[in-house]
């Protein structure tokens, strides 16, 4: 099964994006998305499984702090 997931930054400080995923996204786990890592908070399916594909949405938080504080 291919796992088609957009990955959405809860603040939106930060671009999402979409990947197609062999396993899928699970909340707690870690997501690389281009120089940034991010924790998944919450998975959603989109729409059931069709054919050979689901389709989810995923709601991510990065893991450090991308808001320094001056």
């Amino acid at each position: 099964m291919i796992f088609k997931v957009s990955y959405v930054v809860r603040d939106g400080r930060l671009p999402g994006g979409i990947k197609n995923e062999t396993e899928k996204p699970r909340v707690g786990g870690v997501i690389r998305l281009g120089q940034h890592e991010f924790e998944i908070i919450d998975v959603t399916e989109v729409m059931p499984a069709r054919d050979n594909f689901q389709y989810l949405h995923a709601i991510v938080e990065p893991l450090v702090d991308t808001h320094p504080q001056s």
